[in-house]
C-alpha cells in the first residue's frame, strides 16, 4: 500500500541522548574472523557478532530509536532501512552521499524509525557503505497494530535470508572494482541460506553444513524470502512443494498468486505461503537455489524439516548437500510475475491520464579512456568521488543554492547536469522509465533497481524501448480483470540477447514505474547489485521545491541555517557519539525510545 506521509514539524525537539536515555534496540558492527559455508577465515564485517545479523521486529505506527555502533577502527558506516521511508526522519535513510554523513571509527548513531500505518511487511536493514551490505544486513519485520487487518491466514511464521559469499575480502573487492583495468570481484562463491548454505560454484562442490528450516505437518507458513545477497539473481524452489502463493512484494500485500518457483533479485522481498503435508513421506525435502544471468552457476541448498514425535537429541542434527540434484528449476523468466501479480490495495492507483511526466534513466557501462570501469545513469555516474558531502547536508549548508534546477532537467530528460540529480514536484505523477543499453563492449547485464523514499506501481518490462500507449492499454485490459500493478521498491531490469552481441548504445529493455510524488526529501534511486553500485549504478532525486525539503531551517541567530541541527551537517558532529561524548539528536517524533517494542529485542 502506498502510504502518504505529512510532515509535521512541531514536534522536533533537540534531546542529548546521555545515559538516562535508553534506545529501542542497538546494532553493533564490528570485524570478525569468521568462516563461512567451505571457504577459508577471513575478516567479515558482522551484525551483533553474527551475519545475518539480528531479526528485528517493530510495529506500524509506532516511533524507534536504533543505535548503530560502528565497532571498525578503519571504515566509516551507515545503516539503512531498505524499503522504508524516512521522509519522517530526513538524516536516518542511511544513505552517506544522499543524506547523512557516515558514522565514524568508533561512533555510533541513533537511528529515528517511524513506520506508517499500512506499511506492515517484511523489510531488511543493511550497511550502505562500500561493499559491507554483504554481510553487514539482517531481516526487519514490520508488523500490524491491527492484527484483524492481516488479510491472510496463517498458522506461524519463517525468515529466510539470502546472502552471498565470495572469496575476496571486502576492501580487494572495492579496489579491483575502481581500478585501471577492472578486476572483477569474482563469481559468488555459495549463497547462504539464513548464513549457512553448501552446494556447489561453477561446477566446484561445497559439502557445507545447510540451513534449516523446522515445520510441522499440516500447517500453513507464511515464508518471508529476503534477497540479501550481493549480486545473486536466483531462481528457487521447495523439492515436492509446488504449491506455493505470492501473498507480499516489497512490504506490500497482493492479490495470491499461485506459483511453482521464486525469482528473487539483491533488494527484493517475497512472502509466501506454503501449506505443509498433512502426512510427509520422509521427514527433510531439500531447498534449491541457482544463481542465473551470470558467467557461471552457484548452486545453493538448505532443508526443508517436518518435525517429529522423537525426543529431541543433545547433538545438533546437520545435512548436507544431495548427491542427486533434485529439482530441474527454470531459467530466466524475463517478465516474471509482470502483469500477473496484483497489488491487494488499489485504491490510489494513478490512471495513465494523470502522468504529468516520463522521465527515461538510461543505464550504460562505459570505459573511461586509460581509467576505470563505471556505470552511467544519463551519462553521470555517482561514487565517492561524488558528491563531496551528502546531497542534503549541501543543501543546508548553501541555503538551497545547490538546489538541482527544474529547468535544466527538463532540457536534458530529467537530469540536471550540473548537480546530477533528477528533480521533482510534490503532486507530480510520474512515470519512470528504466532503460538497459548495450556496453561499451557490446555486452549487457540485469539490474535490480530500488527506490528510496517512496514505494511506486511496477507498470512491468520489456524489450527494447517503452511504448506507453501499448502499455497503458495493456493495463487497462489488465484492470478490467482485476490486475493492478503491484506496488513494489525494487524491481528487475533485463536483459534480452547474449552479452556478446548487442551494438554499444542500443536501448534494449526497460522497466517503468509510476507514482504521485508524495514524500519531500533527498532519495537514491540505484541498482542494487553491489558491485554496480561501487561502479557508480546510483542516482539521486530531489522531490519538492527548497522551502518542502529543507524544513528545519532555523531562526534568527543560529547561523547554520537550521534549530539545533548543525550536529548533522559535518562529518563526526556532535549527533554521533562515542565513549566520551553523548550525542545531542534532534527528535522528529514524540517519542524518547525505550518504550515502543512489543516484543523482545537484541
Amino acid at each position: 500500500m502506498l502510504v502518504a506521509i505529512s510532515i509535521v514539524t512541531a514536534s522536533r525537539t533537540c534531546v542529548t541522548h546521555d545515559s538516562s536515555f535508553t534506545p529501542d534496540a542497538a546494532l553493533v558492527v564490528s570485524w570478525k574472523n569468521i568462516s563461512q559455508s567451505c571457504y577459508p577465515v577471513k575478516e567479515t564485517v558482522v551484525v551483533n557478532g553474527t551475519t545475518p545479523g539480528p531479526e528485528l521486529r517493530i510495529m506500524e505506527g509506532k516511533t524507534y530509536w536504533i543505535r548503530v555502533y560502528n565497532n571498525m577502527a578503519n571504515q566509516n558506516l551507515t545503516m539503512h532501512w531498505h524499503g522504508l521511508s524516512q521522509a519522517l526522519s530526513p538524516f536516518s535513510d542511511g544513505t552517506p552521499l544522499a543524506s547523512q554523513w557516515p558514522i565514524p571509527p568508533l561512533h555510533f548513531f541513533d537511528y529515528e524509525i517511524n513506520v506508517p500505518v499500512g506499511m506492515a511487511g517484511t523489510y531488511f536493514y543493511h550497511s550502505h557503505v562500500g561493499f559491507q551490505a554483504i554481510s553487514a544486513a539482517g531481516p526487519l519485520i514490520v508488523e500490524e497494530q491491527d492484527k484483524t487487518t492481516i488479510p491472510y491466514h496463517y498458522d506461524k511464521e519463517k525468515i529466510v535470508f539470502l546472502q552471498d559469499v565470495f572469496t575476496k575480502n571486502d576492501s580487494a573487492v572495492v579496489k579491483g572494482l575502481l581500478g585501471t583495468p577492472l578486476s572483477w570481484s569474482g563469481e559468488t562463491a555459495m549463497v547462504l541460506m539464513n548464513g549457512k548454505g553448501g552446494g556447489s560454484a561453477n561446477g566446484t562442490a561445497c559439502n557445507a553444513s545447510l540451513g534449516i528450516i523446522d515445520v510441522e505437518p499440516g500447517k500453513t507458513y507464511r515464508l518471508r524470502f529476503i534477497g540479501g545477497t550481493a549480486l545473486t539473481f536466483a531462481s528457487l524452489g521447495i523439492e515436492d512443494h509446488n504449491d506455493l502463493k505470492v501473498i507480499e512484494a516489497d512490504g506490500s500485500y497482493t492479490k495470491p498468486l499461485d506459483i511453482t518457483y521464486l525469482q528473487i533479485a539483491t533488494g527484493q522481498r517475497y512472502s509466501l505461503l506454503l501449506t505443509t503435508k498433512a502426512h510427509p513421506e520422509k521427514e527433510t525435502y531439500t531447498i534449491q537455489l541457482e544463481s542465473r544471468e551470470r558467467p557461471t552457476l552457484t548452486r545453493g541448498f538448505a532443508v526443508l524439516r517436518y518435525s517429529t514425535s522423537k525426543k529431541p537429541s543433545s547433538v545438533e542434527q546437520k545435512f548436507y548437500p544431495p548427491v542427486t540434484v533434485p529439482l530441474t528449476l527454470p531459467n530466466t523468466t524475463l517478465d516474471f510475475l509482470d502483469y500477473s501479480l496484483s497489488s491487494l490495495h488499489y485504491e490510489h492507483y494513478p490512471n495513465p491520464e494523470e502522468v504529468t511526466r516520463r522521465v527515461t534513466i538510461t543505464v550504460h557501462q562505459s570505459v573511461l579512456s586509460g581509467g576505470p570501469t563505471i556505470w552511467v545513469q544519463n551519462s553521470y555516474p555517482w561514487q565517492d568521488t561524488f558528491p563531496q558531502e551528502p546531497y542534503l547536508v549541501s543543501l543546508y549548508k548553501s541555503d538551497s543554492a545547490a538546489f538541482p534546477s527544474m529547468e535544466r532537467a527538463l532540457q536534458n530528460n530529467g537530469i540536471d547536469p550540473i548537480t546530477r540529480a533528477f528533480p521533482a514536484q510534490i503532486g507530480e505523477v510520474l512515470e519512470v522509465i528504466v532503460q538497459n543499453t548495450g556496453a561499451d563492449s557490446g555486452g549487457q547485464d540485469v539490474h535490480p533497481f530500488h527506490q528510496h523514499g517512496q514505494h511506486y506501481w511496477d507498470l512491468g518490462s520489456g524489450n527494447g524501448t517503452y511504448d506507453h500507449i501499448a502499455n497503458d492499454a495493456l493495463w487497462e485490459s489488465k484492470t478490467k480483470e482485476g490486475v493492478y500493478p503491484p506496488v513494489r521498491d525494487t524491481s528487475m531490469l533485463y536483459r534480452y540477447r547474449s552479452t556478446a552481441n548487442i551494438g554499444n548504445g542500443t536501448a534494449q529493455g526497460w522497466r517503468a514505474w509510476r507514482y504521485r510524488v508524495e514524500q519531500p526529501g533527498v532519495w537514491m534511486v540505484h541498482c542494487h547489485i553491489l558491485q554496480h553500485m561501487v561502479m557508480g549504478m546510483q542516482t539521486l532525486w530531489v522531490t519538492g521545491n527548497s522551502s518542502e525539503v529543507l524544513t528545519l531551517k532555523g531562526g534568527e541567530g543560529d547561523d547554520t541555517g537550521v534549530q539545533g541541527l548543525e550536529g548533522y551537517l559535518m562529518y563526526g558532529g556532535s549527533v554521533m557519539g562515542n565513549e566520551t561524548h553523548a550525542p545531542q539528536v534532534v527528535h522528529f517524533k514524540d517519542n524518547l525510545g525505550s518504550d515502543a517494542w512489543t516484543d523482545e529485542q537484541p
